[in-house]
């Protein structure tokens, strides 16, 4: 830990941790059952990949739009608003019984609360990481994943005790409700520390904050959100329908997914600290191809399920590396590089729902068989990209191990006066 840091950053740190699980848990009750909503509404395929495709196209709207929000309110009031609003659309989502009009208008409620989220959520991880001074990002996505793996197993077991949808995705929502209420006055709020920028240099805040490195970035984490979104949206239907999986073992692809993202996230951290980015971000696409080919080529759920379970693993570290990058070229402090990234998530879950959901109809008998295989060569992307991890467009910063200096120079009173994003 930093000396710089007080009692207050570790408040912070606590409460954007909290964040993070509640995220987790919503996204992971909701996602995991796809298959189960598919029947509720009894949907066609082609339907249920417009209702998946709409997530992350209102998604990035809400991001767009809290990334205008925060730099005037900063992230915390939006994120102390947002996340309780995630956490009632999935119970919402759950009452809307056989009326497709109210899931339509309930899921893209979710949407767009969920893109608030995500910007406003990262923006606060980044404040935290740069009061620290070392790599911390990846350690909120652990937590993340957490959230996740508990979110499927609560699936599985409501699926196993044959409860409805409503109930399940109520008692989600009421944990979630309860920790962010419980945690959001302890995020950071903007200008808390410093006078903060003035009016003049937030209007000037979008001119300075450099687009290329940002492009580069966002191309490795478009294609590592595709494969997610393949996986999220579309793991626990593959088990189902191509690989005749149970109800209850359907979610526990995701649930393995997950796992192994808290075991590589858990140590990502210190491989950025030791290694730099270059090589994480390589090596986990690398360990992402792989397990995206297994997951083509699984010839059971049992295999399936530990195919995702090796994707997790190196396709886990792009994200909150892309994240923080975008953090560390950014030189107003105010999160704009963040959101700016964080557009690229829902291009590549844009991507994933339209791709996947166009392909898997096409052929009745391995249809998403063979719309996997598409997310699992769009990942050499990464490979294309990862040497722009490690230049910063600001001079002077590299985006490799940082040193001892540069950690120190972090702290100086100028930069903790624009931490509060």
């Amino acid at each position: 830990m930093s000396e710089g840091t007080t009692a207050r950053d570790r408040r912070a740190r606590f409460a954007a941790y909290t964040a993070f699980a509640v995220q987790g848990l919503c996204f992971a009750s909701l996602v995991t059952q796809v298959p189960k909503m598919q029947e509720a509404h009894h949907l066609s395929d082609a339907t249920l990949s417009l209702v998946l495709l709409m997530v992350p196209l209102v998604a990035g709207v809400g991001s767009v739009a809290s990334g205008a929000l925060f730099q005037r309110l900063g992230s915390g009031p939006v994120l102390r608003v947002s996340q309780p609003a995630v956490a009632v659309t999935i119970a919402l989502i759950g009452l809307t019984g056989d009326n497709d009009l109210a899931l339509y208008l309930a899921v893209a409620a979710f949407g767009l609360f969920v893109g608030a989220v995500d910007a406003s959520m990262n923006a606060q991880a980044i404040a935290v990481e740069r009061r620290y001074g070392i790599s911390l990002i990846t350690g909120f996505y652990a937590v993340w994943s957490i959230a996740g793996i508990l979110g499927g197993l609560w699936a599985s077991l409501t699926n196993k005790l044959d409860l409805s949808l409503f109930t399940g995705f109520a008692l989600a929502a009421a944990v979630g409700v309860a920790a962010s209420l419980a945690t959001g006055g302890r995020l950071y709020r903007r200008g808390e520390e410093g006078d903060g920028p003035t009016a003049a240099e937030l209007k000037a805040a979008g001119r300075s904050v450099p687009w290329r490195p940002i492009l580069i970035v966002g191309a490795a984490m478009a294609v590592a959100y595709l494969a997610d979104s393949a996986i999220s949206s579309y793991g626990a239907k593959y088990l189902d329908d191509e690989l005749s999986a149970s109800d209850w073992v359907a979610p526990l692809g995701y649930v393995a997914y997950q796992i192994t993202m808290v075991v590589s996230r858990a140590v990502a951290d210190l491989a950025v600290r030791r290694s730099g980015p270059v090589t994480v971000v390589r090596i986990g696409g690398l360990v992402g191809i792989l397990g995206m080919a297994g997951v083509v080529a699984a010839p059971s759920a049992p295999f399936a399920i530990a195919a995702f379970a090796l994707a997790g693993l190196g396709l886990s570290v792009i994200a909150p590396v892309s994240f923080s990058a975008a953090g560390r070229v950014d030189p107003t402090g105010l999160g704009i590089a963040v959101s700016r990234v964080n557009i690229f998530n829902y291009v590549g879950f844009v991507l994933g729902a339209a791709v996947v959901g166009a392909i898997a109809p096409l052929s009745t008998d391995h249809g998403l068989r063979i719309a996997f295989i598409v997310p699992s060569v769009l990942i050499l992307v990464v490979f294309a990209t990862a040497k722009g991890f490690a230049v910063s467009s600001q001079g002077g910063d590299p985006l490799g191990p940082p040193s001892r200096a540069g950690r120190s120079s972090r702290h100086s009173a100028g930069y903790r006066a624009r931490a509060d994003s």
